[in-house]
């Protein structure tokens, strides 16, 4: 008997001990922020809530080109036909630079070299490919010209292989998305309140997802004709749509 009275408390000890551990597993932090100690009865009970999405679209005027170039050049060795990438690709810079580009804004953004192989697979000469990235920033619709004057630097060995409009600083325009984004959830969640006859209470958590879109930008094919156009790819900006996506889960209130 008196041993059976020593062992009791350390039992229940190690049970409390034990509680606040399983309070956490069962996902009830909130509740012990609201001052409801872990592992008490109430904390063992699953929190109330309503989880919805929201979105927030905002626009604006898009201030940064960015092309893909390419210089595509073949040989009998590996040698003379990066000599030919390098030249031409070299004419590519240089043009774009008196264009108005920085160098900081020009990046080479590929360099490949593959073999030529006949029908029975013999090396008949090597290809070289070399991608160079170039941003044309604030008044993005004057590059048009530039964007052919380094098609004609580079010859037949240039490649255009896309282009894309962005926004250099969307701070601003990402944070009224945000917001617009958090109403639009808050409102449906004041909605599924109110028809279910409760009331919200605390934000418990809150996701996000953004996306930018400002439209394609088709690559002009044509290089012969694109080399040809003294007054540039007609280039039109348009307008740059931002979203944001947030997912908001609300309490109720007891």
């Amino acid at each position: 008997m008196k041993n059976s009275r020593i062992a009791a408390p350390v039992l229940v000890a190690l049970a409390m001990l034990a509680a606040p551990a399983s309070g956490l597993a069962t996902g009830t932090p909130a509740l012990a922020s609201a001052g409801i100690p872990a592992g008490s009865a109430i904390a063992d009970q699953p929190v109330e809530s309503v989880v919805v999405s929201g979105k927030g679209t905002v626009f604006g005027d898009p201030d940064t080109l960015t092309v893909n170039f390419a210089v595509e050049t073949s040989a009998p060795t590996v040698g003379e036909a990066l000599d030919r990438a390098d030249a031409a690709a070299g004419r590519m810079r240089d043009s774009l630079v008196r264009g108005g580009v920085v160098k900081k804004d020009l990046q080479t953004s590929d360099v490949n070299i593959s073999a030529r192989r006949n029908d029975k697979d013999k090396i008949t000469g090597y290809a070289v490919t070399q991608a160079l990235t170039a941003r044309f920033r604030n008044d993005v619709a004057k590059a048009g010209a530039a964007i052919s004057a380094a098609v004609a630097a580079g010859g037949d060995a240039a490649r255009l292989n896309g282009m894309s409009f962005s926004i250099g600083d969307d701070t601003a325009l990402l944070a009224e998305a945000r917001r617009k984004a958090f109403a639009d959830a808050r409102g449906k969640a004041e909605l599924y309140a109110r028809e279910a006859g409760r009331t919200l209470s605390r934000v418990i958590k809150v996701t996000e997802s953004s996306s930018s879109w400002g439209g394609p930008v088709d690559a002009f094919k044509n290089y012969a004709s694109l080399a040809a156009a003294d007054a540039g790819v007609p280039i039109e900006p348009g307008r740059q749509e931002l979203t944001v996506t947030v997912t908001a889960e609300w309490a109720f209130k007891d």
